[in-house]
């Protein structure tokens, strides 16, 4: 064999380990990122898939979904009306669990539409709020299970219960700004070289007060 072509062999044999190498650390940060991003949510999506791959792809596409919302914070007397609205649901609990669950279902919907979130069916909504909230997103998951219990007429009250403490901590979450989405933009950029649309500074809200049902 002639020297030239053992050299271009070699050449493509290096060049082929080497892009192997790369592809191999990219996507070992990118798994890594997901992992820090999603949290319990990487856990629960590689789970579902049995498959790391369509779990990470699954994972990026809710981030692209995502990111083509225009997501706000809530103005201050959208925050205030829902509040009030929590605190009269968290109120009547006592008297009647099963309508309270039933008016805190509604509510959560209505504060992801007014910042942005389309909802559209409870498994897309969930997928969607993943991206900005992954650790409360398995609360809501939760409080829906019960919920469909309940239109059956199948949960006690101690479930009901549960299901309105699950519901405030995502309302809790979603009463805030927009932080969420925020923290992984600048990697994500990097990653796929995504140009974003400049995004409206968050407004400087009060923080939720707190009342109503105790656990």
């Amino acid at each position: 064999m002639e020297i030239a072509t053992v050299i271009i062999i070699v050449f493509v044999a290096a060049v082929v380990i080497i892009g192997v190498l790369v592809s191999f650390i990219v996507n070992r940060k990118r798994s890594k990122r997901l992992k820090e991003r999603f949290g319990p949510e990487y856990d629960r999506t590689v789970r579902h898939s049995r498959s790391r791959e369509k779990a990470e792809a699954d994972l990026r596409e809710r981030e692209k979904r995502v990111r083509q919302f225009d997501i706000v914070p809530l103005l201050p007397n959208d925050r205030q009306r829902f509040q009030d609205s929590w605190a009269t649901i968290q109120g009547r609990f006592v008297d009647n669990p099963k309508t309270s669950v039933e008016e805190a279902n509604i509510v959560i919907q209505e504060v992801m539409q007014r910042r942005g979130y389309p909802v559209i069916d409870f498994e897309q909504a969930a997928a969607d709020l993943s991206v900005d909230y992954p650790v409360v997103v398995e609360n809501y998951r939760a409080a829906h299970q019960i919920a469909k219990r309940n239109e059956r007429g199948m949960a006690d009250t101690e479930e009901l219960r549960q299901a309105l403490v699950y519901y405030r901590a995502l309302f809790r979450e979603l009463l805030g700004g927009s932080e969420g989405r925020e923290q992984t933009r600048t990697i994500i950029e990097a990653e796929e070289g995504v140009d974003y649309e400049p995004q409206p500074k968050k407004q400087n809200l009060n923080k939720a007060r707190r009342g109503g049902l105790r656990i």
